[in-house]
């Protein structure tokens, strides 16, 4: 089915919300990745998001022209097309944008589904992310606030951020940050409420942060503090009343419990990012060809190779497929496996 549009997408975080489920977004800076995400989610008969971050789309426009808008605007414009092709919801999506990087990936971004509107066509994209942690909380909401103005004027959810993730990821690097800054606080949280809940048919998701970590470490070095959403949550509630509430977005979450992930699906979590899992998920099957095929990928002491094994659709289509299968797992995890509300 089509990339979905703004009353779908709606529909898909409200039942999602109601049923206590998470969609996984996937991060793609390929066609190959696109491809993996697509195949991924209709193989689960799951609804999805995929999304694209300013270093994606960089990688996606190629090392000469490195244009984080172009890159996604033509992911973006090659997922709407093979989205036609599976029986699934996928919403349309970009990670981490900071600041400085607004006027370069999120502006054009949005110019470009005003340029489609204005022709009678669907948005390029359902939601854009913006990511000013490392702004001070009411700087923050302050330029939130300016950009869900924006976005609610053309049917596209924000996605902010409260607090900050630790860790690298997308040439991001939060490694030094003081660990407070890892655990959102309810106050925090209910600024950006207070905020932009006053914006006229804006809609914002708000990935608040309980010592998130962008990677994968090992066990014992993450302290998840998954009560911190709830707190968030009765905060709101307590304030706004019980039908107020927070569609919540968990980042960072590689190397989680599963209990862990399901104790956030409990306190509001309808949007999980999944990034570096899927990479290696990616890059593990194209290690395996290699090695397998050492001898026939090189042209070892005046020999030929073997140009079925050297040809990169020979790999990459392997590396689609280990993908498609982390996916799978990450739609039985957030428990949307088979809940696609289209099919």
């Amino acid at each position: 089915m089509p990339v979905v549009d703004y009353e779908k997408y709606c529909k898909m975080l409200d039942n999602a919300y109601k049923n206590h489920y998470a969609y996984p977004a996937i991060n793609v800076s390929s066609l190959e990745t696109a491809n993996a995400a697509l195949r991924g989610f209709a193989e689960a008969k799951s609804d999805g998001i995929i999304q694209v971050s300013v270093g994606g789309g960089a990688h996606a426009s190629g090392s000469c022209v490195k244009d984080s808008a172009l890159g996604a605007i033509s992911l973006a414009e090659h997922i709407h097309r093979m989205a036609e092709q599976y029986n699934v919801g996928i919403a349309l999506h970009t990670d981490h944008c900071k600041p400085e990087k607004l006027d370069s990936f999120v502006y054009p971004l949005i110019a470009e589904t005003e340029k489609r509107r204005a022709k009678g066509e669907k948005n390029l994209f359902n939601s854009h992310m913006f990511d000013g942690s490392e702004l001070s909380v009411s700087k923050n909401v302050e330029v939130s606030t300016k950009l869900l103005e924006l976005c609610a004027k053309n049917q596209i959810i924000l996605e902010v951020e409260a607090g900050v993730v630790g860790g690298e990821e997308d040439g991001m690097n939060n490694e030094g940050v003081s660990k407070d800054k890892l655990y959102t606080t309810p106050e925090d949280m209910l600024e950006f409420y207070r905020a932009l809940s006053k914006i006229e048919s804006g809609r914002f998701m708000l990935a608040a942060t309980f010592g998130n970590v962008h990677g994968v470490y090992k066990p014992g070095n993450v302290k998840l503090k998954p009560i911190i959403l709830k707190e968030g949550q009765d905060a709101l509630k307590a304030e706004y009343g019980d039908d107020a509430h927070y569609y919540l977005v968990f980042h960072g979450g590689s190397g989680s419990s599963k209990e862990e992930i399901e104790e956030t699906l409990e306190y509001g979590v309808i949007k999980m990012n999944i990034d570096t899992d899927t990479q290696y998920a990616f890059t593990r099957p194209i290690v395996d060809h290699m090695f397998k095929n050492y001898d026939g990928v090189l042209k070892i002491e005046g020999e030929v190779g073997n140009k079925k094994v050297y040809d990169p659709r020979s790999y990459l289509k392997a590396g689609e497929i280990g993908m498609a299968e982390r996916i799978k797992e990450a739609c039985n995890v957030l428990r949307s496996t088979g809940k696609t509300i289209f099919g």
